[in-house]
């Protein structure tokens, strides 16, 4: 590839990404209409990521909550992870956030490219086996990932991309902030 063509490229493929189906847009609205249960209840959303789905995860929680009133809440903070890790083992310290954390009728959005990170996957059966939580995936790479399997709504993007997945899983998210808004933060031609 030419160096000249790389970003024409690279923007080509995420384009195609983004031209979706319309069953993804279903479940982003069923996404959405979880978000709106979870508060007309006076639940929360519990989001959660490793490393770039972290950030995310991040993101979409200062947003949701400052934007729309909606409660969510992340614990990737550093302090809790090497703490919970410390004590029960990295692969186990969501499950252990979500024990400690979450409450029946909350919804939990679990974030992983691959939708094979084993902490994920711990959380996602703990939540099903102990917790009455509605639980949302964002997933990417095979589409029968094992995250995927454990999900109520799942969004697959279909990339082993990492940053392409991302980029995708970020702008779902925040389309919904935006959805839920009930407007666009700012028009396309300014």
């Amino acid at each position: 590839m030419k160096k000249n063509n790389f970003l024409t490229e690279y923007f080509i493929d995420l384009s195609t990404l983004l031209n979706f189906d319309k069953s993804i847009i279903r479940k982003l609205e069923l996404l959405k209409e979880s978000i709106l249960n979870t508060r007309k209840k006076g639940s929360k959303i519990l989001i959660f990521g490793n490393g770039g789905s972290a950030a995310i995860a991040n993101h979409f929680t200062l947003d949701i909550t400052k934007t729309t009133n909606i409660r969510c809440i992340n614990l990737n903070e550093s302090s809790i992870i090497t703490a919970f890790a410390n004590d029960f083992g990295y692969e186990n310290w969501v499950a252990k956030s979500i024990k400690y954390y979450a409450d029946n009728g909350d919804l939990l959005i679990l974030i992983s490219s691959s939708g094979n990170s084993k902490n994920m996957i711990k959380a996602a059966k703990f939540a099903k086996n102990s917790k009455k939580i509605k639980l949302i995936t964002l997933t990417g790479f095979n589409q029968k990932n094992s995250l995927k399997k454990l999900g109520d709504i799942n969004l697959w993007i279909d990339s082993k991309s990492y940053n392409f997945v991302e980029n995708i899983h970020q702008i779902w998210l925040l389309s919904i902030v935006d959805y839920i808004k009930g407007k666009r933060e700012y028009s396309q031609n300014k």
